[in-house]
């Protein structure tokens, strides 16, 4: 089933003996278009501190009444390695991140998920990694994963100029993996939403704020419309 990347802001994350906080973000690989992580902030539980939350602990997406349950403890989520949202997440760290948990690393293998073309669900609930991972580690920052909420807004160019702004991301809720971007076009009293396949994206520029695509301006205003919701 196809998700609406925007619907997925402020709901609530609950782990398996608590409420963990709430969506704020996500970071998505603009490579594979997968997305990666949840952030969530944790409000007065962890002061303010802010956790990323993997699809493995989700398995499916399933959502009710802006809730979201993860296969997680709060114990296990407390004890996660803390990352700094304000800089970009390094492999170091998610190395880190998925030694914790037990989850295998995404990166290798030819699937979307390494092995898999799904997020996979292995967890030891008392706390402890399900699996021993191993695998080199680096120091790097990964340069492809992005803010969905940085590039919501970001300007799309076309192969003849630019033409309307990203306004969401259409994602599948069993993979994970970003299907489309949504594109407002037209101006003030004319705006439409229109739907562009992922396939069509070239490269995003994050210094420019642009979204460069190999259609055509005309080829955009002729795309799909968003459905109702």
């Amino acid at each position: 089933m196809l998700q609406s990347i925007n619907q997925l802001y402020d709901d609530r994350i609950g782990a398996l003996d608590g409420d963990v906080g709430h969506v704020e973000d996500l970071y998505f690989d603009d490579r594979s278009w997968a997305v990666r992580y949840l952030v969530t902030d944790t409000g007065s539980w962890l002061a303010g501190r802010k956790v990323l939350i993997s699809p493995h602990a989700f398995g499916g997406l399933d959502r009710v009444g802006k809730r979201m349950l993860v296969q997680l403890t709060l114990k296990q989520i407390e004890e996660c390695p803390p990352v700094e949202t304000r800089k970009p997440v390094s492999r170091q760290y998610e190395e880190r991140y998925n030694r914790h948990y037990g989850f295998p690393f995404y990166w290798q293998g030819d699937g979307l998920w390494g092995m898999s073309g799904f997020p996979i669900t292995n967890l030891a609930v008392d706390g402890a990694p399900a699996d021993e991972v191993t695998a080199p580690v680096s120091d790097t920052d990964d340069p492809h994963l992005r803010s969905a909420q940085a590039v919501n807004g970001y300007q799309i160019r076309a192969t003849d100029g630019t033409i309307g702004h990203v306004c969401d991301f259409i994602m599948d809720d069993k993979s994970w993996g970003i299907q489309q971007l949504v594109i407002k076009t037209g101006g003030w009293l004319s705006e439409t939403k229109v739907l562009l396949n992922t396939a069509d994206v070239v490269r995003i520029s994050y210094e420019e704020s642009l979204v460069y695509v190999s259609a055509t301006r005309e080829a955009i205003r002729q795309a799909p419309p968003l459905p109702p919701e």
